[in-house]
C-alpha cells in the first residue's frame, strides 16, 4: 500500500504565489529578492498554521536558487533546488529552539555560520520557535545576529513575539502574518478536495474553516478527519456530528422563541443541547455570535462581515428582518454578561436559564425601554401572574380582611427599618442572652465607606424613634461582651488587624449604661476613639438602649498582658515548680 501523507504536508505551498493568505508579505520577500535588497535577520510572527515556517523555506530557497523565474519565483530546475528539494541542501540549516535552546547550541550555530556556501549565495539558518531560547542562549547570539558574515542570513519564526529581547528585535525585520480568512480557507479546501476526488459541501467546508480559527494547518488536518469519518463524501449534517459542533438550527430556532416569549420551550431546548454533551459556557458565546450576525445582516453594508455558506446566509437575512434593532442589542448585552460570569457561578446551569429567560422578556410589551447597546435592567417578570391572581380572588373574606387590617405599631430598627430582633418583654427589663447565629448584622454603612466616622452621620439610631414608643432595655456585662465579639467578627476584611485586637479586648461595664475599654497604647486608643460613634450605635440597637456610651483608657505598664512564647512559659512555670526543670534534665525533654 502507497504510504499516505496528510493534506497538510502534501499541499504545503512550495512557491510564494501558493501560500493562502498572506498576499502583502509574499509579495514584500519578492520584492526584496527581485531588488536584491535582503536583510541579514528576518523574523516571522504570528498565530499557528499560518505559513511563518512554509515561507521561511521559500524564501531561502529562492534566494539560492540559480536561475530564477521572471516573477521572482525560484526554477525547482537548478542543482540548488533540487537540493532544497530532496531535503539534502547544505545551505538551508533549521534548528528547532524548543529543543535546542541552551548557550551551547547557538555556540555550534555561530561557528557554523563562519563558514561560507559550497553552492549558491548564502547560507540560510531558520530558527523555529525562537522565544524558547534561554536568556543566557539569547545573548549568546546578540552580537552574531547584528553583524553576521554577508553570506548569512536568519530567520526567526515565532508565535510569541512578546516574549523576545527587544534588543533581538531591534536587530531584524519584523513580518506579521495574519490570520487566514474563512473565505480564503473555504477556497483552498475546495481546491484540496477537487485534487483528491473528495465531494465537499460549502456549508461543511465553512463549518470547518471557522473550527480552525485562521490557521490552515489545522484545517487541513479537520478536513482529513471528517473525510475519513465520511468517507470521501463531506457533508454539514457530517461535519457537525463528527466535530460536535451545535447546528446553526439550535440557534434560529431559540431566536424564534425568544420572539414569541416561549420561555418553556427555550428551557426545554437549552436541556437538549445540554443532553448531548455540549458545554454550556460554549453555547452561550455560540448564541452571542448568533445574535452578531443577525445584526450585521439587517444592514446591506455591514452584509461582508458576515463568514457563513450561501444558503445559511440566507436564513440569516431572513430572520435579521423579524428582529427589531434594540432587541438585539439587549439580548447580546445579557449574554455577554452571562460570558462573563459563567466561570465565577456557582450553578451555571441556573445563569444560563436566567439568561433565557431575560432574553425570552424583551420583546413583552412592558418590557423596559432601553436602546442603543445599553445594559437592560435584570428583572423577571411574573410567569404565573394570571394564575396568582385566580388565587387572591379565591381568598375567603375573612382572610382578605385580615390583609387589610392595619399594622399594629412595632419597634423598629434603626438603620434598616425592621422590627427589632429582640423581644419586646415590658414584665421584665433584662434582655435575654442571644446566640449569634440567630441575628443578623446592620453595618453594612461601616463596611462600605473608608471612613467611618463621616458614615456614622447618617445613620439612624434607636433615638430616632418616637419617645412614646420606645423603651431601654436593661443589661448586663455578659451581653455586652457578645454584642462586642460579634461587631468585631463583622468587621470587612481590610479591618483584619484591629478586628483581631478587638476580639482580645473584653468590655468592661463601669454603670448601667456606660462600658469602658482597655488599650495598650495610644495608637490604639486614636484609632478606637474613632470608632467610638459607630461601636456605641451598633450597642445601642442591639442592645436596644439610647444611653449606652463607650469610653477608652490607655492601661499602665502593669495593667498589660503580653502573650508568652513557650520558652518562656515553660520558665515561669519551672521557677513556681523547680521538679519541671529536674524532670526535663532527668529524661532529656525538649519544647516542642
Amino acid at each position: 500500500m502507497e504510504n499516505y501523507i496528510v493534506s497538510a504536508r502534501k499541499y504545503r505551498p512550495s512557491t510564494f504565489d501558493s501560500v493562502v493568505g498572506q498576499r502583502a508579505l509574499t509579495t514584500t520577500l519578492k520584492n526584496a529578492i527581485a531588488t536584491g535588497k535582503l536583510a541579514h535577520a528576518y523574523l516571522f510572527c504570528g498565530p499557528r498554521g499560518v505559513g511563518k515556517t512554509t515561507c521561511a523555506r521559500i524564501f531561502a530557497k529562492t534566494i539560492n536558487c540559480l536561475s530564477p523565474t521572471a516573477d521572482g519565483e525560484a526554477c525547482n530546475q537548478c542543482e540548488s533546488c533540487q537540493a532544497f528539494n530532496e531535503q539534502r541542501s547544505y545551505n538551508i540549516h533549521e534548528l528547532d529552539a524548543a529543543s535546542n535552546n541552551s548557550v551551547d547550541d547557538i555556540r555550534i550555530l555561530i561557528d557554523q555560520v563562519r563558514i561560507p556556501p559550497q553552492i549558491g549565495k548564502y547560507k540560510v539558518y531558520i530558527i523555529d520557535e525562537v522565544h524558547m531560547l534561554s536568556q543566557s542562549a539569547f545573548n549568546a547570539f546578540l552580537k552574531t545576529l547584528e553583524e553576521p558574515p554577508h553570506h548569512a542570513i536568519f530567520i526567526l519564526a515565532t508565535t510569541e513575539k512578546h516574549k523576545i529581547l527587544p534588543t533581538i528585535l531591534s536587530r531584524c525585520q519584523i513580518y506579521d502574518f495574519n490570520r487566514i480568512s474563512v473565505q480564503d480557507t473555504v477556497e483552498h479546501l475546495q481546491y484540496v478536495a477537487q485534487k483528491e476526488g473528495i465531494q465537499a459541501e460549502l456549508e461543511a467546508l465553512n463549518v470547518i474553516a471557522q473550527k480552525a480559527d485562521g490557521g490552515m494547518r489545522d484545517a487541513l488536518s479537520i478536513f482529513d478527519q471528517v473525510a475519513s469519518f465520511t468517507n470521501g463524501n463531506i457533508t454539514y449534517q457530517g461535519v457537525i456530528e463528527n466535530l460536535n459542533v451545535l447546528d446553526y438550527e439550535y440557534y434560529f430556532q431559540l431566536t424564534d422563541q425568544f420572539l414569541n416569549n416561549k420561555v418553556s420551550d427555550a428551557m426545554l431546548l437549552l436541556n437538549d443541547i445540554l443532553k448531548k454533551g455540549f458545554d454550556a459556557h460554549h453555547f452561550m458565546t455560540g448564541l452571542t455570535s448568533h445574535f452578531r450576525d443577525l445584526l450585521v445582516s439587517k444592514d446591506p453594508i455591514t452584509l461582508p462581515l458576515l463568514e457563513v455558506g450561501a444558503s445559511i446566509r440566507e436564513r440569516y437575512q431572513a430572520q435579521a428582518q423579524k428582529c427589531d434593532q434594540r432587541f438585539l442589542y439587549r439580548a447580546m448585552k445579557l449574554c455577554n454578561d452571562c460570558d462573563l460570569s459563567y466561570r465565577a457561578s456557582k450553578n451555571k446551569r441556573l445563569l444560563v436559564e436566567l439568561t433565557l429567560i431575560q432574553c425570552a422578556q424583551l420583546t413583552l410589551p412592558d418590557a423596559d425601554d432601553l436602546s442603543g447597546g445599553r445594559s437592560p435592567k435584570k428583572r423577571l417578570k411574573p410567569l404565573f401572574k394570571q394564575q396568582a391572581t385566580q388565587t387572591v380572588a379565591m381568598q375567603p373574606k375573612s382572610q382578605t380582611n385580615v390583609a387589610a387590617a392595619p399594622a399594629q405599631p412595632v419597634a423598629t430598627n434603626g438603620s434598616m427599618g425592621r422590627k427589632s430582633p429582640l423581644p419586646e418583654r415590658k414584665e421584665e427589663r433584662k434582655i435575654p442572652v442571644i446566640k449569634a447565629g440567630q441575628i443578623g448584622m446592620s453595618i453594612r454603612h461601616f463596611q462600605s465607606s473608608p471612613n467611618p466616622v463621616k458614615e456614622t452621620k447618617q445613620t439612624v439610631t434607636p433615638t430616632s424613634v418616637a419617645k412614646n414608643d420606645y423603651e431601654d432595655f436593661m443589661f448586663n456585662e455578659k451581653d455586652l461582651k457578645h454584642y462586642w465579639m460579634e461587631f468585631a467578627m463583622n468587621l470587612p476584611a481590610e479591618e483584619k488587624a484591629h478586628a483581631a485586637r478587638m476580639q482580645n479586648t473584653s468590655p468592661k461595664l463601669l454603670n448601667d449604661t456606660t462600658f469602658e475599654i482597655g488599650v495598650d497604647n495610644d495608637m490604639v486608643a486614636k484609632y478606637m476613639n474613632q470608632m467610638i460613634p459607630v461601636i456605641q450605635n451598633y450597642m445601642r440597637e442591639k442592645l436596644h438602649n439610647r444611653k449606652i456610651t463607650m469610653t477608652i483608657r490607655v492601661l499602665e505598664g502593669k495593667e498589660v498582658v503580653r502573650a508568652y512564647s513557650q520558652t518562656e512559659r515553660f520558665q515561669l512555670m519551672s521557677q513556681k515548680n523547680p521538679k519541671l526543670m529536674k524532670m526535663k534534665e532527668v529524661f532529656g525533654l525538649e519544647l516542642a
